[in-house]
């Protein structure tokens, strides 16, 4: 039912859009075609971030249940925020949070096998300039030994490219709370890096 109700919204997705987004949230109300402008215009974002925390087999069930869930709420949505995105990436995020075991087994995977998650700028988002390809194995396992509430701070930061009133609104939280969250991921990323031999210039030495 789920994916049959999805099809139906993004049927008509490719229609004009209203110019804002809570202008198309709020004509959505009475109109409810409108609100498939939303998924023409932040799909492909969430479809990234999603593929990068649970993998292709998963992303798309995110999406979609995203845009059901932001579709079925829509009426509760505070059309004084502008910018819908926050509110989807928030939305985005809880649903990430019932695949966490992919997540995790994404992150092994991704350390196992010596690759990096898909974004070569993830090292210097999170820790200065190291490069996420070659540092790969400790920068995955890394991410997967933070806690899940400091790796959405993070993720939201370097994928989701929220700021951290952005975040803080999605996640409900200060900003204060935000900060104080990704400077511990950060703090934690470099450890971990640096106790693999990677420093911001690169990796060292081996002994």
């Amino acid at each position: 039912m789920r994916h049959e109700t999805w099809r139906d919204m993004t049927a008509v997705a490719s229609s004009e859009p209203v110019a804002g987004d809570a202008a198309i949230i709020s004509a959505s109300i009475d109109e409810p075609e409108h609100f498939a402008a939303l998924y023409g215009r932040y799909a492909n974002q969430l479809y990234r971030y999603a593929y990068r925390r649970v993998g292709p087999e998963h992303a798309e069930d995110v999406v979609a249940d995203t845009f059901v869930a932001a579709f079925r709420r829509r009426d509760s949505y505070d059309t004084a925020r502008t910018d819908a995105r926050p509110w989807l990436f928030g939305i985005a995020t809880k649903e990430i949070a019932r695949w966490h075991r992919a997540e995790a087994a994404r992150y092994r995977a991704f350390a196992r096998s010596g690759a990096a998650p898909a974004d070569d700028g993830m090292a210097d988002a999170v820790a200065d300039a190291v490069s996420a390809r070659a540092a790969g194995p400790a920068l995955t396992e890394a991410l997967a030994s933070l806690a899940p509430g400091d790796r959405d701070v993070l993720l939201l930061a370097a994928w989701g490219e929220l700021t951290y009133e952005q975040i803080a609104g999605t996640l409900e939280i200060k900003v204060g709370t935000v900060r104080s969250r990704l400077h511990r991921a950060r703090r934690i990323l470099r450890a971990r890096l640096r106790s693999q031999g990677w420093t911001e210039q690169g990796r060292t030495e081996e002994s």
